[in-house]
């Protein structure tokens, strides 16, 4: 069974001041998004779509897709707004993409079969692909079934500044009932971990509270759903026209209630990590180090 492995590099990594998925961050010079790719394909995954900016392109081949289509078939896909649904053309002086949403559309030429979707700048972990692996599997000839690897909320901030995530609730039998993404969560001094976005004084959140980030399971059918709902929220009156994106988390959630979409939610000891902020780079560089030590990667991918 042929399974794909979406990466989604359009990003512009704002807050990380420069194109931090194309960085040097592994003891050899690996981007971290080499980590993913030799992971997935440790776990079966046989072909790979960058969803990137065509400005990018160059210096993707370059750096990485050149040498990875020496060993899995590869292709690229453009987050731009000539991908936007029924022609819509954005605000002028907007130059932004549209978000994650939009990001999986741009490759729906290229994907007929399960697919995951991952973010370039994160880390997963060897068991999460695993995992998702074997979800990719259950899910083969399903329409509107999902899945998706969680990891603990105290996990996943950075020390650095605010992060956005997905907070999950999931029920008895470890299916998603609901995930709201949350823009502005940030730890404390005093060890809690709050969210600055619906409260100035932080509204503390459970540090073991389940997340999304962004390491989702689908089948192609989520194209043409997600397509009809990117498009409802491009002609809304809703948000910042200059600023607002559609996120995966929101679109599930959607999904979730519009369409009855059931997901799953994985089990993992997968460790996460990932860069924000430049002031993250060090730490990402230490652990990715220890990994190499211990031998979970050869001393180069």
């Amino acid at each position: 069974m042929n399974t794909t492995l979406l990466i989604m590099a359009a990003g512009l990594g704002s807050r990380y001041g420069g194109n931090k998925q194309i960085d040097h961050i592994g003891p050899n010079g690996e981007i971290l998004l080499e980590y993913s790719i030799y992971d997935a394909l440790a776990a079966g995954f046989d072909k790979v779509v960058f969803v990137i900016r065509r400005s990018m392109a160059e210096a993707f081949h370059a750096m990485i897709g050149d040498r990875i289509s020496q060993k899995v078939e590869v292709h690229y896909a453009y987050q731009e707004y000539d991908s936007l649904p029924g022609g819509f053309m954005p605000p002028e002086g907007r130059t932004k993409p549209y978000g994650t949403v939009h990001a999986v559309l741009a490759a729906r030429d290229f994907i007929h079969e399960p697919f995951a979707v991952i973010n370039a700048d994160d880390y997963y972990g060897k068991d999460a692909f695993q995992a998702m692996a074997g979800s990719l599997r259950r899910l083969q000839g399903q329409t509107n079934a999902a899945s998706m690897v969680a990891y603990y909320l105290r996990n996943t901030v950075s020390e650095n500044g605010h992060v956005t995530r997905g907070v999950c609730e999931t029920d008895s039998e470890g299916r998603l009932v609901k995930v709201t993404e949350t823009y502005k969560i940030l730890p404390f001094a005093d060890g809690t971990i709050r969210d600055l976005e619906t409260d100035p004084a932080g509204r503390i959140l459970d540090p073991n509270a389940l997340v999304s980030m962004n390491f989702w399971g689908f089948t192609p059918w989520l194209f043409e759903a997600g397509e009809r709902e990117l498009a409802a929220f491009l002609q809304g009156n809703s948000g910042d026209p200059m600023k607002k994106e559609y996120a995966l988390p929101t679109l599930v959630d959607n999904l979730m209630h519009k369409d009855s979409l059931t997901v799953e939610v994985l089990s993992t000891h997968a460790v996460w990590f990932g860069v924000t902020y430049r002031e993250d780079k060090a730490y990402v560089a230490s652990e990715l180090k220890k990994l190499h030590g211990s031998g979970a990667y050869p001393d180069k991918l």
